[in-house]
């Protein structure tokens, strides 16, 4: 090849134009940087979307799983709603209902003598009722 420049070409080409065969460093540079921001902004992305789900981490299981649903629903339909849904549901910390409850009906089982054996005994069904006696007449 002839490394002599084309009758219309200017003297001074720029620094990103390459002669024939040569390797384009420009093209190069810009796929590994374009490369590396769709893997940098797909990180965040994913991030973002488990933000929700890492807040609820210190609640309770039953409201973890349910704002890691709605994470993954956002995640997969687009609806934002589902998202924000999840954000304020990871923000809101529920009261605890059924510690006093257990409370309640142990301080009353202890007040009625009928405490328990251990924790893990068997519910026992109610006791059948007595067939009826005809003993107040005679019948047919």
């Amino acid at each position: 090849m002839d490394d002599t420049l084309h009758p219309a070409a200017i003297e001074h080409l720029p620094v990103f134009i390459t002669a024939p065969g040569q390797t384009d460093w420009l093209f190069s540079g810009v796929v590994v940087f374009l490369l590396a921001m769709i893997l940098i902004v797909g990180n965040f992305y994913f991030r973002l979307h488990a933000l929700p789900e890492q807040m609820a981490h210190r609640g309770k299981k039953v409201q973890m799983e349910i704002v890691a649903v709605l994470a993954l629903i956002s995640l997969f339909t687009h609806n934002h709603i589902f998202w924000i849904a999840g954000l304020l549901l990871a923000l809101i910390d529920f009261p605890d209902f059924s510690s006093p409850m257990v409370s309640i009906a142990q301080s009353l089982e202890k007040l009625s003598g009928r405490a328990r054996t251990g924790e893990d005994e068997a519910i026992v069904s109610p006791p059948e009722p007595e067939p009826k006696s005809d003993t107040a007449g005679g019948g047919i």
